[in-house]
């Protein structure tokens, strides 16, 4: 979902798409369902929102942190893990920004962004609770998308 949205949000400013390489893809720290599609509440959430949903699910690999400037976790214990298995990789070509997606909410200080605080958000895993938990997950990344992109057009400047 937050691929999905990512992209969206990102079509929405075509000055910023021009100016960055900006690729965006989706993978999990654990391979539970990789090779599978999104789960259908995932995809019906974000057609109802007018966004295509055509990630194939996939795990997390070494060459993503030297392939990725940012990674964006959606929870504390993914967080953890990525920064391990960052350390872990320890390649001289390791060039990314492991954050929480939540920390680019609007509700964080500029300054704050992309950094581990206290106000950052987690976008709990709707996976085995109702379809109000995948809008729920929706809105937050659709807030936090924008947030990064905000963040990004800061950077740039």
């Amino acid at each position: 979902m937050a691929e999905a949205v990512l992209k969206h949000q990102i079509t929405l400013r075509p000055d910023l798409a021009e100016q960055f390489d900006i690729r965006v893809d989706s993978a999990g720290t654990g391979a539970y369902h990789e090779g599978e599609e999104a789960d259908d509440r995932t995809i019906a959430v974000c057609k109802k929102h007018g966004i295509p949903v055509t990630s194939i699910a996939r795990a997390v690999v070494r060459d993503d942190f030297s392939k990725f400037d940012y990674i964006l976790a959606m929870d504390q214990s993914n967080l953890q893990t990525l920064l391990r298995r960052q350390k872990s990789a320890s390649s001289p070509t390791s060039k990314s920004r492991i954050s929480l997606f939540g920390s680019f909410a609007p509700s964080i200080s500029a300054a704050q962004q992309g950094k581990s605080c206290t106000k950052a958000q987690a976008i709990e895993d709707p996976y085995y609770g109702g379809r109000d938990g995948f809008e729920t997950s929706f809105q937050r990344c659709t807030m936090f998308a924008e947030g990064f992109l905000d963040y990004l057009e800061r950077e740039r400047r």
